[in-house]
């Protein structure tokens, strides 16, 4: 089985890499000479210097044995064509298509099956959006991710309660707590990421993912030093497209929000398409109108401008001036891992959504659900335990579960079950497993309902 990548942009190329390691067999087209170079020098994938769209390129790509062919160009015409051109080639071929212009998502019927038969159109940036209310419905979080159509939560966030200075081993932290039902699924601390067992130790400055029910998320991030602060008002600098499509999502949560935009035509345009979002034309002075807009009544604040070092300077400067929390919109991949680290609350990268989102598609199967951490090299998924599963029947502490992988909920008649070593999973329950994705193969082997791609 084969994938063909249509751009070696920065999607492109990062849907590649990851598919590459896992040891796919993957076939990259681009018509830049450089890009092409970079994918042969770096991934252990094919690459060929042509057009995407074009029939000899996709055959000599080998469209007629490949089962998908994800097209992420900067142009919506080349990569609706490619996928055209491939179907017409290979009609069992599944189609992903990256879409920019809104326009073509306003009639379902238009990317569906009746028509250009596109099995999954991404636009990044409502990706990016999706992904920010998500992380907006827990404050103080990075990443959530819902399981169990959203009754347990998969939470990312940082330790920050001075308890934890010194170090606490999981295994005694409910002597510190009467929290009962979340497991950490995972701890990254610098550059060491650990799948932890009970006597690892979790130190103040670690980043974690948590699982728990959606009744304990609040005291358990209060626990670990990310108290609930409800957001009461917001501000975006930016009116491009993530600025409008944030701006309506915030007013569908009822947050009062105020835009600003330096293009004054653009300015009346938006203000048409929202509703209650006062929008403001600003000259481009921004340090003052933060001070005159009272920055520091701002719960949150959205830098999502064209200029991504823009964005970042904006962010903090309001988190000086006061705003509570701050969120930079940055495109390059490696940039956004740097960010993170200087006291940016919320880095959007719409790249980074839609190959996650890409991702998703491409393991959908016999498995219920899966959330993909990037920048983590990291899976969380969902699964269905049959009767004939080998982990089914026997305690977890007998089972020969990879390091690099962990069993982090039982979800048995919708209650949550915390897994101890001497838990047995029984057929008919959702089991979450939080993996390394270079550890997934051998998770395979354990499970009757594989995690299998295709």
């Amino acid at each position: 089985m084969s994938i063909l990548v249509v751009g070696a942009g920065e999607i492109g190329y990062h849907v590649a890499r990851r598919l590459s390691l896992e040891k796919k067999d993957v076939t990259v087209i681009d018509t830049n000479a450089d890009k092409v170079k970079k994918v042969l020098d770096n991934l252990d994938a094919e690459a060929i210097r042509a057009g995407g769209s074009s029939p000899r390129a996709l055959r000599q790509a080998g469209i007629a044995d490949a089962e998908m062919i994800i097209a992420v160009t900067n142009s919506d015409e080349v990569n609706l064509v490619s996928c055209q051109v491939a179907g017409v080639q290979s009609p069992s071929v599944t189609t992903v298509a990256r879409i920019r212009n809104l326009e073509f998502f306003d009639d379902p019927d238009i990317l569906g099956n009746g028509n250009l038969k596109i099995d999954l159109a991404i636009n990044p940036d409502d990706e990016a959006v999706s992904s920010i209310v998500d992380r907006l419905q827990v404050p103080g979080a990075t990443d959530v991710v819902s399981f169990n159509n959203g009754s347990v939560k998969l939470i990312g966030l940082h330790v920050e309660n001075h308890i934890f200075q010194n170090g606490i081993k999981l295994q005694d932290l409910h002597n510190h707590c009467d929290i009962d039902g979340f497991v950490v699924a995972a701890i990254y601390r610098g550059d060491e990421t650990i799948i932890p067992r009970g006597g690892d130790r979790l130190y103040r400055h670690d980043f974690i993912y948590a699982i728990t029910a959606g009744h304990n998320i609040n005291p358990m991030m209060e626990f670990f030093g990310q108290p609930y602060q409800e957001i009461k008002r917001a501000m975006i600098v930016g009116g491009g497209t993530i600025g409008v499509l944030l701006a309506r999502e915030l007013e569908k949560m009822k947050i009062p929000c105020k835009l600003l935009e330096t293009d004054e035509t653009r300015c009346v345009t938006i203000a048409e398409q929202l509703n209650k979002t006062i929008v403001l034309h600003h000259s481009g002075e921004l340090e003052d109108i933060l001070s005159e807009e009272y920055i520091e009544n701002t719960d949150i604040f959205f830098a999502v401008t064209d200029d991504e070092e823009d964005n970042v300077l904006l962010s903090l400067l309001a988190k000086q001036k006061g705003a509570k929390k701050a969120a930079a919109l940055i495109q390059n991949m490696t940039y956004s891992q740097l960010v993170a680290g200087i006291g940016i609350d919320l880095v959007i990268n719409p790249n980074l959504c839609a190959i996650n989102r890409i991702l998703q598609f491409i393991r959908k199967g016999k498995i219920l659900s899966v959330a993909s951490f990037y920048e983590k090299n990291a899976e969380a998924i969902e699964a269905l335990a049959l009767e004939t599963s080998d982990i089914v029947g026997k305690p977890l502490m007998k089972l020969k579960f990879p390091r690099g992988a962990i069993i982090g909920a039982i979800i048995r008649d919708d209650t949550l079950i915390v897994p101890q070593g001497d838990s047995i999973i029984q057929p008919q329950d959702r089991v979450i497993i939080f993996a390394f994705s270079n550890t997934i193969h051998q998770v395979e082997k354990l499970l009757t309902v594989k995690l299998e791609y295709w």
